[in-house]
């Protein structure tokens, strides 16, 4: 696949690339909802209807009408997956043993020494952004079982816009934001969790499709001090703190989930009914979504 659009001298291939992504983007949360039945068995026009969104903004929103009773969602979400081509999953030390991660609050042990299993709020990243190349996430799904009682909700934007935003601005925000020594992940070796330091490019292309690894985190992370990279970093945060058609907010109900080609995203803090705690099923995937 031909990535001459990322080639920062071929200016002509960037703007056929863009002027077609910026055509077809959805501008509206609603433009990226797809009432599907059951997604442990997408009927073919499910199928085609999610995969249009995800082409348009590497994102689509799911909403079940008539899940099967009984049914196991890990299950259904795992099947979801296959539908659209994903099978490696990233089978992080957090997950369970089928390589599916439930999100809920935990008051102890490991998991509660990280924020997704908290009830505060997480900045905006892409999942997996600590990973080596070869265990890069490219495919994220997040499926609601049980919302918080209040709050919760997730930001959306996709990877390709926030690049077109930025090179359009200055391309040499993009020359920083590709070199492979960007942004380093310094190692962990606490609590069974042994992971070597991992730098890297924020953006970057494999098999020909444009994909960013980043979070806004201000502990454990090491940005380059090259002044063009810190002028980058404080460029991206002003982009996505900035109010934009192409910045989507949703709160994920009951039986409803996201299908992504691991988009950029946000949760906002939570509060949980005791008698019905928050429960979240999360895939990520080596894979990116077939098709799109």
């Amino acid at each position: 696949m031909e990535t001459q659009q990322f080639d920062l001298v071929r200016d002509d291939a960037y703007a056929v690339w863009r002027d077609g992504r910026l055509a077809v983007r959805p501008t509206r949360i609603e433009d990226l909802v797809v009432e599907v039945a059951d997604v442990a068995a997408l009927t073919a026009a499910e199928h085609a209807a999610l995969l249009d969104r995800v082409r348009r903004c590497n994102m689509a929103v799911y909403v079940e009408t008539r899940p099967a009773p009984g049914r196991d969602d890990k299950q259904a979400l795992r099947a979801l997956g296959e539908r659209f081509g994903l099978v490696s999953l990233d089978c992080n030390h957090l997950a369970d043993d089928d390589g599916i991660t439930p999100l809920s609050v935990h008051q102890g042990g490991t998991r509660a020494r990280y924020i997704p299993y908290t009830d505060r709020p997480i900045a905006w990243h892409t999942d997996g952004y600590y990973n080596e190349p070869p265990r890069r996430v490219r495919g994220l799904l997040l499926h609601a079982a049980s919302p918080a009682a209040a709050g919760g909700e997730n930001t959306l934007m996709d990877p390709e816009l926030l690049y077109i935003r930025l090179r359009d601005e200055d391309k040499g925000l993009i020359a920083a934001l590709t070199r492979p020594d960007a942004m380093t992940i310094p190692g962990n070796d606490e609590e069974g969790m042994v992971r070597p330091a991992v730098a890297g490019p924020v953006f970057y292309v494999q098999d020909g499709r444009l994909a960013m690894r980043y979070t806004a985190r201000g502990r454990n992370i090491e940005w380059h001090p090259d002044a063009d990279v810190q002028a980058a970093v404080a460029a991206i945060r002003r982009h996505l703190d900035a109010p934009a058609p192409d910045v989507f907010t949703a709160r994920l109900e009951a039986g409803w989930g996201l299908v992504s080609n691991n988009v950029l995203h946000t949760r906002e803090r939570f509060t949980e009914d005791p008698a019905r705690p928050r429960l979240l099923y999360r895939a990520r995937y080596h894979d990116r979504i077939a098709g799109s």
